[in-house]
């Protein structure tokens, strides 16, 4: 059985492609696609969209917006 130390050495010595690849299949494994989830948040940023380009909400710059949060 190889070790938890072994591994990671193994892991890291590899090229970064082949790492991001395993990272990037690790998280999945932890937090798998959740396609139905993912639409909505898609639509959801698509509406936000089109509600500042229509002029329906204002925006507010970040610089004003964190001035405000250290203000309380």
């Amino acid at each position: 059985m190889i070790k938890s130390a072994e591994l990671f050495d193994e892991a890291v010595s590899l090229p970064v492609e082949i790492r991001t690849q395993l990272v990037d299949k690790l998280l999945r494994s932890l937090h798998p696609v959740q396609k139905e989830i993912d639409k909505l948040w898609a639509a959801e940023a698509e509406k936000r969209v089109e509600e500042i380009k229509s002029g329906k909400v204002k925006t507010i710059p970040g610089d004003e917006v964190f001035k405000k949060i250290l203000g309380r």
